[in-house]
């Protein structure tokens, strides 16, 4: 089920193409005040990559997880587009939880490479709705309730950057004050929601720093984490279910989910 998130034409748009026009397909379970994620595929800002979608939406189902895929804008849309996309994918989200029969206090946000800076900028930038906004979507909260970062592009800043992304998303010559806006590493605070981090530390397209200063960003504002960093495996793995050692990072996503009561049956 796929829905506009602006039925009325999304803000900046270039043209009413598909590209143009931000969705996202639900992919629910069956139950009551189910807890739900908001899925970002990976592509660099350019694409967006089918094997970090549906697929991923249909395993978060098997936990009992209502998932929602994010077509959000890529190139030639630039900062802040992507942004507005998944911030208002969370509005959304949450204005029709009774609808999608969703908890709207257990919302995360998932993403893969470029996918994932996208959902560190949806827990480092947020407010808690415009209560006096004439859309009532815009009076919700765009603050996710934990983030899953997978592999994920953090920083805007050499040497760890990717580049691909940079310029997807900032253009050739971005400002030094658009690098540091957009490099989450230095965004997070205490209000940054629980993050679940995986990466391998042999990543030769988004180096592995990305994760480990997400990290220290966390840990420097007191805000509860995993961080998994796996031997080996190329970039752009998705469930990674090739590989026999970085395929665990599910399992141990699934426990942290249980971990931190976002699913209940607790096991600890």
């Amino acid at each position: 089920m796929e829905q506009l998130l602006w039925p009325e034409g999304a803000p900046n748009a270039l043209g009413t193409s598909d590209e143009d026009k931000p969705t996202i397909t639900a992919y629910l379970v069956e139950g009551e005040q189910r807890p739900c994620v908001i899925v970002c595929p990976g592509g660099g800002y350019r694409s967006r990559a089918n094997h970090e979608g549906e697929p991923i939406a249909k395993w978060l189902n098997s936990l009992g997880i209502s998932a929602f895929v994010l077509k959000y804008r890529v190139a030639p849309y630039r900062y802040p587009n992507a942004k507005l996309d998944v911030q208002r994918a969370i509005r959304t989200v949450r204005y029709q939880a009774s609808q999608f029969k969703i908890d709207p206090t257990k919302l995360g946000v998932l993403g893969f490479s470029a996918g994932g800076h996208l959902a560190a900028t949806a827990g480092t930038s947020f407010d808690f709705g415009r209560a006096n906004d004439e859309d009532p979507v815009e009076q919700m909260s765009s603050r996710p309730d934990l983030l899953v970062l997978c592999y994920p592009v953090i920083t805007m800043k050499e040497p760890f950057l990717h580049e691909g992304s940079r310029y997807h998303l900032l253009g050739e010559n971005p400002s030094n004050e658009e690098i540091a806006l957009l490099s989450q590493e230095t965004q997070v605070t205490e209000e940054t929601p629980p993050t679940f981090l995986w990466h391998t530390s042999d990543d030769a397209s988004v180096p592995v720093e990305n994760s480990l200063q997400f990290a220290v960003g966390l840990r420097k504002h007191r805000v509860l984490f995993d961080l998994h960093v796996y031997s080996t495996g190329r970039h752009g793995l998705g469930l990674a279910e090739s590989e026999s050692h970085s395929s665990l990072w599910t399992n141990a996503c699934e426990s942290w989910f249980r971990f931190t009561e976002f699913i209940s049956n607790k096991k600890y």
